[in-house]
């Protein structure tokens, strides 16, 4: 006769692959991740107030009005109870209120724009604490860090003191990506020409793991660093070697850096040219591109008119374009092994020339007196109303190159 062995111990041995699983976010080591794991566990308990009672109330029910319990009363009639109506609603509206109260306070409590007002439950930040500064670039597939205070940069490597506040300043050099260490805080994007912050503190020395969060091509799954947690001596000891071990890290040697590579290693850089990460930032790290701040301070001014027609091309910008004989060692193709992006816009995208009879309306000299809205004059069937005057284009400016 075989030996019946019971359901549940066949499944001993997937739970003992739980015991690799790491249960960080439970558990962190910085104040902003120790109020984020506070909320869920708030926002979960919160709920499971009316989740449980119904799973429990549905399998009660199921089993007091089965067909086989004749004893149970029937009622074909039923249609209505006061008593079940209030019970059903109120407290399901009560949980929502509760819900959106705490939500609300903690969304704008860990706003990851706000500096940390706190060191832990018992230790305001101090007045005059200057927090730690860390600007942050997303490359293809790793993490340049630098450090402003300190004239430094690091590829793949990070560091803090513990019981500091630290002010991240997030830029991509490449696509979307999304910077996260669970110990520390949440996540936080970076993208292309944008800047995000997130405030946080480390609360316990140690090294923990960070990471991209979202999908960015074929070395995604090696966009990993190590975050060091380190009381001061350890954190200037660190520093010490990165100044030590360290290269120069210039434009020149930045563009060699960002082009896509997969598995790097830290890497060190004692000093960092001025304003590099600015540059970064307003995507003009390649020769001959306008910086986006030119461009918007050009725009505030009131444009440049028909002379800032050549900035287009000193604003189109690929950061991640695989040039053909000056690929860096390592970089990665598509995954559709096609060759790599060229600077032709696909079909579609390049704007539509106007027909000559367009251009020339366009430059003719406006006797209307001023009765259409600026540029609409030269479109067939556009009226417009009394009172909207054209007026004449903002003087040029003058484009540096």
């Amino acid at each position: 006769m075989p030996v019946r062995v019971p359901r549940l111990l066949v499944l001993l041995p997937l739970v003992a692959l739980l015991s690799g699983c790491s249960t960080v976010l439970m558990s962190p080591s910085g104040d902003v991740a120790v109020q984020q794991r506070n909320l869920i566990i708030a926002s979960t308990g919160l709920m499971l107030l009316i989740i449980l009672p119904v799973m429990v109330a549905t399998a009660v029910f199921a089993w007091r009005y089965r067909a086989a319990n004749t004893t149970a009363a029937y009622d074909p009639e039923w249609h209505h109870s006061t008593q079940l109506e209030v019970l059903i609603w109120t407290a399901p509206l009560l949980i929502v209120v509760a819900l959106g109260a705490m939500s609300w306070i903690g969304t704008h409590t860990l706003d990851p724009f706000r500096s940390v007002a706190r060191i832990d439950p018992t230790r305001p930040v101090a007045a005059g604490t200057r927090p730690l500064t860390v600007e942050v670039v997303a490359l293809d597939w790793k993490w340049l860090f630098f450090y402003p205070d300190y004239g430094i940069a690091v590829v793949n490597d990070l560091a803090a003191p513990v019981d500091r506040p630290i002010a991240f300043k997030l830029t991509s050099g490449t696509v979307m990506n999304t910077f996260f260490i669970p110990a520390l805080a949440g996540q936080i994007y970076a993208m292309a020409g944008m800047e995000t912050k997130l405030g946080a503190v480390i609360n316990k020395v140690g090294d923990y793991e960070g990471f991209s969060g979202m999908y960015s091509g074929a070395g995604f799954s090696h966009m990993r660093f190590t975050f060091h947690g380190r009381d001061d001596a350890g954190f200037e000891a660190w520093i010490a070697k990165v100044k030590a071990q360290g290269t120069a890290l210039d434009l020149n040697r930045f563009r060699f850096l960002e082009q896509p590579t997969e598995d790097v290693k830290p890497q060190y850089y004692s000093s960092v040219e001025p304003g590099l990460y600015d540059r970064i930032l307003n995507m003009c790290t390649e020769p001959g591109k306008m910086c986006m701040d030119r461009m918007m301070a050009i725009d505030a001014a009131g444009g440049g008119g028909k002379d800032s027609g050549g900035n287009r091309d000193r604003l189109t910008y690929d950061g991640a374009r695989l040039k053909e004989g000056n690929e860096a060692p390592g970089a990665t193709f598509p995954a559709s092994g096609r060759p790599p992006n060229t600077n032709v816009q696909p079909q579609g995208m390049n704007p539509r020339p106007l027909s000559p009879d367009v251009n020339q309306k366009r430059d003719a000299p406006d006797d209307s007196q001023g009765s259409e809205m600026p540029g609409m004059g030269s479109m067939p069937g556009m009226e417009t109303s009394p009172g909207m005057k054209r007026q004449n284009p903002a003087p040029a400016q003058l484009n540096p190159h």
